[in-house]
């Protein structure tokens, strides 16, 4: 091993030495937005929680009346637009595409921490496990969204998961066709936007400020030569970063949707992984694909081996079309495109207060 290798090998060590352990305590996801010739454009994410979080994949029609779901200051609204999306436990809304492929992923983050929250005040109120959907509802593009978002028209208001006393900290990432992302985050009690089509990797930890202040650090490293291993959230952007760069350029669906799968499979969990002094270290449970080109949604589960599809051009979004559902929860299997094979179901309600 030359010099060279051995300084990158000893610096690369030492920072990961400095990474606080604390993010290695918590859930783990990681989101990649792919960019392609002629237009390209593809989501992928991992969804790793540390306790089993069962999905089933909903369609949402246009015309929907929805409410925020935390008593009468609850937040009112009319769907726009008709999503697929994957649900958690039938309570909320972790991750999905809309009819006009906006792409909507929550992913954990521990340092979250929202504004107060009066039920019997003025300020409108909005149940976090409906924050995603309320963007997919709503907003054709990013730019549209960060317009709205900033404007603080609501509160979002979170509490425990049922059956837990673990308090659900999310940050909400979003991207559209055009490549745009954005990504919002509840730091101290205060909404941070960060909007730029440059942000095409996130994590879950830390804050997404210091998520692009590591990776600046390890950009001066070659990927090449050393690449960080662990399951950390910090190691999984620096993976992500890099071979989001490095998988080829193209505009073939299969080849980009088979690319991006690749990089958030790098970038996952193994299943039932456990580390001594990391009790809640996160399993990948389900990893999904937004082909936004082409509206297409592609999903794969961590114990069912088969990855399958739902192409949104193929679903009837109008209104009064009903709430259909693809159920996963008993272990079922799909394959191929599965638009067909979704039931008419009353809409799960949102977990609130």
């Amino acid at each position: 091993m030359n010099t060279a290798v051995r300084k990158i090998l000893a610096i690369a060590a030492l920072v990961s030495l400095q990474v606080p352990v604390l993010v290695d305590a918590v859930e783990a996801c990681t989101r990649v937005i792919y960019k392609g010739p002629n237009d390209t454009v593809l989501t992928g994410r991992t969804m790793d929680f540390s306790l089993p979080i069962p999905a089933n994949l909903w369609i949402f029609p246009r015309g929907m009346q929805r409410n925020g779901e935390v008593g009468p200051n609850s937040i009112q609204w009319t769907s726009k637009y008709g999503s697929v999306i994957a649900s958690s436990w039938d309570m909320g809304t972790p991750d999905g595409m809309n009819e006009k492929g906006l792409v909507a992923n929550l992913l954990w983050l521990v340092q979250s921490q929202y504004p107060s929250f009066d039920p019997n005040g003025n300020q409108a109120g909005l149940t976090i496990g409906a924050w995603a959907q309320y963007v997919l509802d709503n907003f054709a593009t990013v730019a549209e969204a960060v317009e709205a978002l900033r404007q603080e028209e609501f509160v979002v208001v979170t509490d425990v998961i049922p059956g837990t006393d673990k308090l659900t900290t999310v940050h909400l990432s979003i991207s559209d066709p055009t490549g745009d992302s954005a990504i919002f985050e509840y730091i101290g009690g205060r909404l941070v936007i960060h909007h730029s089509p440059s942000y095409t990797v996130m994590t879950n930890d830390p804050i997404f400020e210091e998520q692009l202040a590591i990776n600046e650090y390890w950009q001066n490293i070659p990927g090449n030569v050393f690449l960080p291993g662990t399951n950390r959230a910090t190691d999984r952007f620096v993976r992500a970063s890099y071979y989001l760069n490095a998988i080829p350029q193209t505009d073939d669906p299969r080849i980009a949707v088979a690319s991006v799968f690749s990089v958030i499979r790098n970038t996952s969990v193994p299943y039932g992984i456990s580390i001594e002094g990391f009790p809640n270290l996160a399993t990948t449970q389900w990893r999904t694909v937004a082909d936004q080109k082409n509206l297409v949604y592609y999903f794969e589960t961590a114990i069912t081996p088969n990855t399958f599809w739902v192409d949104l051009k193929k679903v009837n979004f109008s209104e009064n079309s009903g709430t259909r559902v693809l159920r996963l929860t008993n272990g079922e299997t799909h394959a191929g495109e599965v638009s067909s094979e979704f039931v008419r179901s009353e809409p799960f309600r949102f977990q609130g207060l």
